[in-house]
């Protein structure tokens, strides 16, 4: 690239990618610099390696499904919203479908098809790729204001010289799953400009449990249960659908949304305890009368064998065991105070919870960079003057079903535009 560059993007995941290529369709020189080598390689293990990119539902619904940071999206996502993003995906030769829960993925299942696609489109708007560059730190500069610096480029790991720029964007990722290159260095570039952090921790993680029983079901999955999270004796939360029994605790999609609120309570020292509902269709009362008729049908039989109509094989010896019974009972024999705790356990089993998995295992990052520091109109930073924010960097995090991705991108479509109408030095 022949001069200074109008615009650096530093990370080049899907929020830098789209940054980048949409800063450059917008007439800007774009230099994007990469720490690993290759750019997307979070991307490409997205969605179990399928990508979810986004989800089908009402955009207007959309920021209901952050837990942190929906309200800060609005502007984002009426610049590019979900049919949008699905129509600029297309316009890349990445057809995509709907499926169960809205969630929108490429026809062809393949996550590094739209890595190819996003570094495609970079290129052809004239980005300059560079990877195995780790920015270390911002170059500020006196602005306008003492109080606000002016960024005007970036110092790379290695190298002696200042990369300068009109314009820098910070698309560098949150914490979660470290071996991709999301390590936080976006933290401690906003540190040095001004912003403050929102503690990030991780979400959407598998959760660790403590119960004897655990190692005789791991791997036990279970749909149309519910799963409530209690902390400190209250019931702060409940999710309906499948979950996932694992040698350390629980796992599956009710139990990762279920994780932003548990990892908050046990960081905080609370007791956090998951109750799942096994019968939730049935009233406490329903579930007792079908217990007993069960029970009456299968009369002569032993109770292990007689208590497989209502739940799955591996599940039966477990509450049989937590009821206090004997699995070689009769099932005619059981009194009505063993019904009872029987009928119970069918509707709120227990499970303690002792930890969670850490940012190796979690989906994204809660926490991050302040979103009352950033402009959400442009995501330019309010701290420092000529810097741009993206992705899951900012205190953004949504639940399951293609709403980070949406987001990332959102984000990402927004800083590009708004860092090349700056160009050099503007």
């Amino acid at each position: 690239m022949k001069g200074a560059p109008d615009v650096v993007v530093v990370g080049g995941g899907a929020a830098g990618l789209l940054a980048a290529g949409t800063a450059a369709a917008a007439g800007a020189r774009v230099l994007l610099l990469e720490k690993n080598s290759e750019t997307g390689k979070k991307l490409k293990i997205a969605g179990q390696g399928r990508c979810n990119i986004t989800n089908a539902g009402d955009i207007r619904d959309f920021p209901a499904h952050y837990p942190g940071g929906g309200n800060f999206l609005h502007s984002a996502f009426r610049r590019l919203d979900n049919e949008g993003l699905r129509h600029f995906f297309a316009a890349l030769g990445v057809a995509t479908k709907i499926e169960r829960g809205g969630r929108v993925f490429p026809l062809s299942d393949d996550a590094a098809e739209v890595v190819r696609a996003l570094r495609a489109y970079a290129r052809a708007g004239g980005v300059e790729t560079e990877t195995e560059r780790r920015v270390e730190r911002l170059a500020l500069a006196p602005g306008d204001r003492a109080s606000r610096p002016r960024v005007s480029g970036v110092y790379v790991a290695g190298e002696t010289g200042l990369r300068t720029a009109g314009a820098t964007i910070i698309a560098t990722g949150g914490a979660a799953f470290p071996g991709t290159g999301s390590t936080g260095d976006g933290y401690a570039l906003g540190a040095a400009a001004g912003h403050t952090l929102v503690p990030p921790r991780p979400a959407l993680v598998p959760l660790r449990a403590t119960a004897d029983w655990l190692g005789a079901v791991q791997g036990l999955s279970l749909r149309n249960v519910r799963a409530a999270l209690w902390v400190g004796g209250r019931r702060v939360q409940e999710e309906f659908g499948e979950m996932i029994f694992a040698h350390f605790g629980l796992s599956g999609p009710i139990i990762l949304l279920l994780s932003r609120a548990a990892v908050g309570a046990l960081e905080e020292g609370a007791e956090a305890v998951v109750r799942i509902n096994l019968k939730p269709a049935l009233t406490a009362e329903q579930t007792a009368r079908r217990l007993d008729r069960d029970l009456a049908q299968n009369g002569k039989k032993h109770l292990r064998h007689a208590l497989l109509l209502l739940l799955p094989r591996r599940l039966v010896p477990v509450l049989i065991a937590l009821a206090g019974l004997e699995p070689e009972r009769q099932a005619a024999g059981l009194t009505r105070e063993e019904r009872r705790r029987l009928a119970e356990l069918l509707q709120d089993l227990p499970l303690r919870l002792t930890g969670h998995l850490g940012f190796s295992a979690a989906v994204v990052t809660a926490g991050g960079i302040n979103l009352k520091e950033v402009d959400p109109a442009t995501m330019a930073s309010k701290c420092a003057d000529g810097l741009f924010w993206a992705g899951e960097v900012l205190d953004v995090d949504g639940v399951t079903g293609g709403y980070n991705l949406q987001a990332a991108f959102s984000t990402a479509f927004v800083a590009g535009q708004a860092a090349a109408a700056r160009k050099s030095g503007v």
